[in-house]
């Protein structure tokens, strides 16, 4: 046994002190360095998404869509290992799994290229479509400044006040809300991305993972049951299929839209809180992912884990989804602040790919690089240099720069409508009875206040949440 300077330790049982009662040394290393590295074991937990599991796997590429983009991941064959974190958003890392939230679906393919992160969600949507709303959005979910007790009133006093956020309710209230396990739950890329393939052609496009085992939920009553008696439910069930060979696999798939669709369609196609009908743009088949591997230390491997859309390889791009811009940035970000300047150099983040850039100290600088003359750029003594040929087309912007009301002409209540319409009676029956149960304890007025985009959404929607609330509807006579 060694101190972490690789010194023995002859006594690792008893403190040094001045003789039998008397008060300790500082001399005491072993002693200090015990007690400061405790002090040091847990790293800020995750601000949003703090309460998650991981398994590794691979992507496996079964079609050929090469024509969309020229991403050495998506050659028909290819295998790529990944690792994909499932996550609670509200939640600490104390709360339970199976409480109704949306679940994270954030990816890692260590690719031949360097590493490409995929942060989506259990939903193809989201409930803001801006981001300067989303630290307001993300402090209605987290505790009451004074009570310290989550707030079913601020949830739906935002919610209400917010007209885009319906459609993410909506399936938040829904069957899918409450997954039984995360082996049951599909995984959404979300934002808008953009293919580019080797003549340099953009496409714009949405990536899907469906689950393979079925979509299975819990009713509010079963998910109390299930807490009552085990607060890691969803972490248990996926290390424990995994360990005993039931590996879970999902469906990947992408929907295409050329490029200059984007101009035309009906629908702002870089709103966060919109889907692309299939109808529309069809499902394409691209491979599998399974997941066939449990991590070995939960601090290193899930805990340290870091996942960014900046994190991008040649022949996968962005938009102009505003989320997804700002997503870019601020997850990078709190990387720094929460691991460390050099999160990447960690195992679990690392690339399977030599790294070349001029970063430059900083804490967490895990290697000794070679003294060099090339420690800035451009230089004259052969350091790594940019390559052009990884370049994307150019993006066609325009516009003044303004402070642009996102929800004028974006509200129109259309997909939650349509979500609502394609529901069952019994699944209907059950969104109003969530509803209800969610809004235990708010005002009034902010109930009546959503019922009215409920009702815009689909009458049937109001009526039937202010009957499970014991309500009238009084957007029924607007």
């Amino acid at each position: 046994m060694t101190t972490t300077g690789g010194n023995p330790i002859a006594d690792n049982q008893n403190s040094m002190t001045a003789g039998a009662r008397g008060p300790l040394l500082m001399q005491d290393y072993q002693l200090l360095e015990k007690l400061a590295h405790q002090n040091r074991e847990r790293i800020p937990e995750r601000t949003v998404h703090a309460k998650g599991t991981a398994a590794y796997g691979t992507l496996t590429i079964t079609h050929d869509i090469t024509k969309y983009s020229r991403a050495g991941v998506f050659k028909p064959g290819a295998k790529t290992e990944a690792l994909l974190r499932f996550s609670t958003v509200a939640g600490e890392r104390g709360a339970a799994d199976a409480e109704r939230d949306v679940r994270g679906f954030a990816l890692k393919f260590y690719t031949e290229a360097g590493n490409w992160d995929l942060v989506g969600n259990n939903t193809p949507v989201f409930f803001v479509r801006d981001p300067i709303k989303f630290p307001d959005f993300i402090h209605t979910q987290k505790r009451h400044p004074k009570t310290n007790l989550r707030s079913n009133t601020a949830a739906w006093d935002f919610w209400s006040l917010s007209p885009e956020s319906l459609h993410q309710v909506t399936i938040l209230m829904s069957d899918r809300g409450l997954p039984k396990s995360l082996r049951h739950v599909n995984g959404y890329g979300s934002h808008t991305y953009s293919f580019i393939n080797v003549k340099n052609e953009r496409f714009w496009v949405k990536f899907h993972f469906k689950t393979m085992q079925g979509i299975q939920f819990m009713t509010n009553e079963e998910a109390e049951a299930v807490v009552a008696k085990d607060r890691e439910s969803s972490q248990r069930d996926l290390f424990e299929a995994i360990a005993r060979g039931e590996f879970p696999r999902w469906k990947f798939q992408v929907q295409i839209m050329p490029e200059k669709d984007a101009e035309t369609y009906r629908w702002n196609p870089f709103d966060l809180t919109k889907v692309w009908p299939h109808k529309d743009y069809p499902l394409i088949d691209v491979g599998e992912l399974e997941l066939n591997r449990n991590p070995e230390n939960y601090f290193a491997e899930v805990e340290q884990s870091a996942f960014s859309p900046s994190n991008i390889v040649s022949g996968i791009g962005f938009s102009p989804d505003k989320m997804l811009q700002a997503r870019i940035f601020s997850y990078a970000d709190a990387h720094r602040y929460r691991i460390g300047t050099h999160y990447e150099m960690l195992p679990v983040n690392r690339p399977k790919v030599p790294v070349h850039n001029y970063h430059a100290d900083g804490p967490m600088r895990s290697d000794a690089p070679r003294g060099s003359d090339a420690y800035y750029e451009p230089n004259s003594f052969g350091g790594p240099a940019q390559n052009k040929s990884f370049a994307e087309p150019p993006l066609r912007i325009s516009g003044d720069a303004g402070r642009y009301d996102h929800r004028e002409g974006n509200d129109d209540y259309t997909q939650p409508g349509d979500l609502f319409r394609l529901m069952t009676a019994e699944q209907q029956q059950r969104l109003f009875k969530n509803i209800a149960a969610a809004m235990a304890g708010v005002p009034e007025e902010i109930v009546q206040r959503q019922l009215v985009h409920f009702h815009k959404a689909d009458p049937r929607y109001a009526d039937g949440a202010a009957k499970a609330l014991g309500l009238k509807n009084s957007a029924a006579g607007k």
